[in-house]
């Protein structure tokens, strides 16, 4: 049997999922740290005894995963190599009684908003004073900034409001300073996210407040990029366009799944638009905002999905040439509406549909990113990687979208810091390019190294 010696408990919190999951373990290791407990994130160092899994439940891949890493976990508990074992997040708020019976080794299980119960188990005190505050675990320049929580829309496959209850907004006041507080300790890109970022104010307020808060968030001293996730096409706020036109720093960017076209799908999937406000609304965005990327997310395979029905999205996916496109297949999860309906189409060719949407997509994007070769842009550098600096336009978002690639051997620059990126070459997802405006730490940078040579 292993021994411990005696010594300050050590926590590892472990995110699954979403950036919205990310937001809140963020709070949590806020909490933690500010109760002078040594904590530390998705660390892959064995030094930790109490493991803290903040957990995914949104489709069946997700869900596995999240599973997999519970067992993982409590195998390790088993075998002494940790004492303590706590979940919380969406799979725990939505299957926590059979978890409980399945994996009994976790010490407690804990739901999306039971933060106060989590704390008071770990023997930590819940800090009202903190609210807004949290431990950035991203690069310090950029942060996920959630604006609400929870979900009003009645889409028939998403179990979000299940696990994350009803909308509920962040008061604006509070949101302002949050910004201010990370401005200041060198945040400068914001990305907003919410199940539904069109929906801000209607809650609190009685009335869409989106364009409000935008401007501002665009007035906080420091802040100079903030990108929309996340937006809900039926009823969007469209003077959040105007915002975007009128402040240069929000970017000219918007993420708005429209999951499908066809009428049959959308209205069996609960949309609340149809095609042609679909289309109107598309071209709307694009003439209010021309130089706009629009990211979306499709769903292959939903049941009832026809192949008429696909061979309608696909056309449409070709004709409408989406900046940015990520599609999901189709998952049936328990507690929807969807789940009252046959799943007719097979895995098979729900992978199928999927793949096909994908190889279209990333000719569309080859034949974009080849047009940007010669221009320059306005980069945000990330990280240095495989020899190359790494960094994102207006356009694009961490992770998720196409980058920016320049050859550290010839150029330096400090990460966290703009450049302006002269595109000298291509491929399906990512830009190479040379720096031709750097700030005044990167020169500053290279001066003294040629100097010194």
């Amino acid at each position: 049997m292993k021994v411990r010696s005696l010594k300050k408990d050590k926590y590892n919190v472990i995110t699954l999922g979403c950036s919205k999951n990310l937001v809140d373990s963020e709070v949590l290791m806020g909490q933690l740290q500010a109760n002078e407990f040594d904590v530390a994130h998705d660390s892959e160092k064995d030094d930790a005894n109490i493991i803290i899994v903040n957990t995914c439940g949104f489709i069946d891949n997700a869900k596995q995963e999240s599973i997999d890493t519970i067992l993982r976990y409590a195998d390790a508990k088993e075998a002494g190599a940790i004492d303590k074992l706590y979940v919380t997040g969406c799979l725990s708020q939505r299957y926590k009684d059979s978890l409980e019976e399945e994996i009994p080794q976790v010490d407690a299980y804990f739901g999306t908003l039971e933060l106060p119960q989590l704390l008071k188990t770990l023997e930590a005190d819940y800090k009202h004073e903190l609210i807004g505050e949290r431990l950035i675990t991203t690069p310090k320049h950029y942060a996920y900034f959630k604006i609400a929580e929870g979900c009003n829309r009645p889409c028939s496959f998403c179990a979000i409001p299940l696990m994350r209850g009803k909308h509920v907004d962040r008061p604006m006041e509070s949101l302002v300073a949050e910004a201010t507080r990370l401005a200041n300790m060198g945040t400068k890109e914001l990305i907003l996210i919410a199940q539904d970022l069109t929906y801000y104010g209607l809650q609190h307020y009685g009335e869409r407040k989106l364009a409000e808060l935008l401007q501002r968030l665009s007035d906080v001293n420091g802040i100079e990029w903030i990108r929309m996730q996340y937006a809900y096409p039926s009823q969007f706020p469209m003077d959040a366009l105007d915002v975007m036109v009128e402040r240069d720093n929000i970017c000219k960017y918007l993420d708005m799944p429209l999951q499908h076209i066809s009428d049959n799908m959308l209205k069996t999937m609960r949309r609340g638009i149809s095609k042609r406000r679909t289309l109107e609304l598309v071209d709307t965005i694009r003439q209010r905002v021309p130089d706009i990327a629009l990211r979306t997310t499709l769903i292959a395979g939903h049941p009832g999905e026809t192949q008429q029905d696909f061979e309608e999205m696909y056309q449409w996916v070709e004709e409408t040439r989406f900046d940015r496109l990520g599609i999901f297949t189709y998952s049936h999860e328990e507690n929807t509406h969807s789940h009252t309906l046959e799943d007719n189409v097979p895995d098979e060719v729900k992978q199928e549909r999927a793949d096909a949407i994908m190889e279209l997509q990333q000719g569309i994007s080859m034949e974009m990113n080849e047009a940007k070769v010669g221009n320059t842009y306005k980069v945000l550098f990330d990280r240095k990687e495989s020899g190359y600096f790494v960094g994102r336009t207006q356009y694009d978002s961490p992770e998720v979208d196409n980058e920016v690639l320049v050859p550290a051997e010839s150029t330096y620059v400090r990460l966290g810091d703009f450049a302006h990126v002269k595109i000298t070459d291509s491929s399906d997802f990512d830009l190479y390019g040379e720096v031709v405006t750097s700030t005044q730490e990167s020169q500053r940078h290279l001066a003294s190294t040629a100097i010194s040579e």
